[in-house]
């Protein structure tokens, strides 16, 4: 009879022992950010994405991105665009690397890497400076 529970102890302290390989560290993506960080926002109508740029770090410079597709738009009395977006992006950008998230469900840890050591390019968006100033 009390063979039995030294046999169970045995087998579970050889199986809890065991290691398993740890693979690399992964950074989880933060959540999205807060409004009062976002910078800019652009309408990219080639690909009908609404793209918010943040600066988590507070000094101006872009360090994360969210894409949401836009559903449809119209112009608001006073002439200016007004877009339907879905409530969370389609993707991320953050820390060199670009996130898909084709469930739309927010940060909640099922996002896949799109695409690993890439930077954002505002310069794409916004190529021109006129007097100084940013178009």
């Amino acid at each position: 009879m009390t063979v039995m529970p030294l046999v169970i102890l045995t087998t579970w302290l050889a199986f809890t022992s065991v290691e398993t390989p740890s693979s690399t560290p992964f950074l989880s993506l933060p959540p999205e950010p807060d409004e009062t960080t976002r910078i800019d926002e652009i309408y990219d109508q080639e690909s009908r994405l609404f793209l918010s740029l943040y600066s988590l770090s507070g000094n101006g410079t872009v360090d994360y991105v969210t894409g949401r597709t836009v559903e449809g738009h119209i112009r608001s009395s006073y002439g200016n665009p007004v877009y339907y977006l879905p409530e969370h992006p389609i993707f991320y950008w953050w820390n060199h690397t670009m996130f898909n998230d084709p469930q739309l469900d927010g940060v909640n840890g099922n996002e896949l890497v799109y695409q690993e050591e890439t930077d954002f390019d505002v310069s794409r968006y916004k190529p021109c400076v006129f007097n100084g100033q940013p178009c």
